[in-house]
């Protein structure tokens, strides 16, 4: 009876589970273009750390790294984990930098436990801010809000700034900082209890219901009459197309994402906007977040600041389980998710 005790617990601490990218998704990602691997969990080398995912996020732009396609980043290789930003714990180190009970995050595998040399992670304290806001309000997204509004979209006190995918990670965060910038914000979401929240918490002065919206570019002059300065896009399509029809002269548009595009198989055509751009004399500008590495220590400490001073609240959309991984980063795509969407592991 005593062996079987002793077997049962080898097999325990040698559990560990990873998820592979199966087949490059055709359209919409599905449960099928991903595997599922049982792996042997791995001990830390000299230098290393062995982690313990915590959080997990799971974000839109990762459906561009699925397409074997060259970008701005590598795309994924089939056969090969998936990755994106993850909060893990340290439960063993021989890294002189880090101790156990120390919590890392930066890009990371979709593996239960990993080993790792550290030296593109950041440590993060949980006294200071819930661990699953390292990977939205203080992570990626809240950077991503922060450097593209302020930096592209310079917005200025008075002006109108309209938002796509405002309830979403990004959007709830871009709004937030415009109203600190003292600018009439307008959000465009998918549903009567986004809207609602929108305006109830982040403080939007008018939101716009886009799957109760016939005409997108008459809802927009209607909820911003005085027209659009700064449009932060993380939609692109039609709903670009409708802010360039309100955009004002000297306008800015961020380009941040598309995801109403991200699924189609066919390039996409629609409007040409080089005369509005032209006559209206439009700054359009797209980035990545990773543009702006060099500052992301300002960022996280204004974000930091600001959270900390009741001037930003955190919107989470919190899946539990190892396993929810590749569900909740489908459910993206259906809008699924109020803020950021992140996968609690432990």
């Amino acid at each position: 009876m005593g062996g079987n005790n002793r077997k049962f617990k080898k097999k325990a601490t040698t559990m560990n589970k990873t998820i592979l990218l199966k087949t490059r998704p055709k359209g919409k990602p599905q449960q099928s273009d991903f595997e599922f691997k049982d792996i042997e969990k791995p001990s830390p080398k000299d230098g290393e750390v062995l982690l313990k995912a915590l959080y997990v996020s799971v974000d839109p732009y990762l459906r561009g790294r699925m397409r074997d396609e060259k970008s701005y980043i590598e795309p994924f290789q089939l056969g090969e984990p998936v990755q994106s930003a993850i909060v893990a714990e340290v439960v063993e180190s021989r890294n002189n930098n880090f101790k156990q009970g120390d919590f890392l995050t930066g890009m990371m595998q979709w593996q239960q436990y990993q080993t790792s040399d550290a030296k593109n992670l950041r440590k993060v304290e949980k006294e200071q801010a819930p661990l699953s806001a390292y990977l939205g309000i203080l992570g990626m997204t809240g950077l991503t809000a922060y450097f593209g509004l302020l930096d592209i979209g310079e917005p200025k006190e008075g002006e109108t700034l309209l938002v796509s995918g405002a309830a979403g990670a990004v959007g709830s965060v871009v709004g937030q900082i415009g109203k600190l910038k003292g600018c009439r914000v307008v959000g465009i979401a998918g549903s009567d209890e986004k809207t609602k929240l929108l305006k109830n918490k982040f403080g939007y002065d008018a939101a716009i219901n886009y799957e109760k919206t016939d005409d997108m570019t008459a809802a927009i002059k209607k909820a911003a009459p005085d027209g659009v300065d700064v449009y932060f896009d993380n939609v692109g399509s039609y709903t670009l197309d409708a802010a360039m029809n309100n955009i004002n002269r000297f306008g800015r548009v961020i380009n941040c994402g598309a995801i109403s595009l991200y699924n189609e198989t066919e390039q996409p055509t629609g409007p040409r906007l080089e005369t509005t751009i032209v006559k209206k004399s439009i700054k359009m500008q797209g980035f990545i977040v990773r543009n702006y590495e060099d500052r992301f220590p300002e960022g996280i400490q204004q974000l930091g600041k600001w959270l900390q001073q009741g001037k930003l609240k955190d919107e989470e959309t919190i899946v539990e389980g190892f396993d929810q991984i590749p569900q909740a980063f489908i459910d993206l795509f259906d809008g699924k998710n109020t803020g950021k969407m992140v996968v609690k592991v432990y």
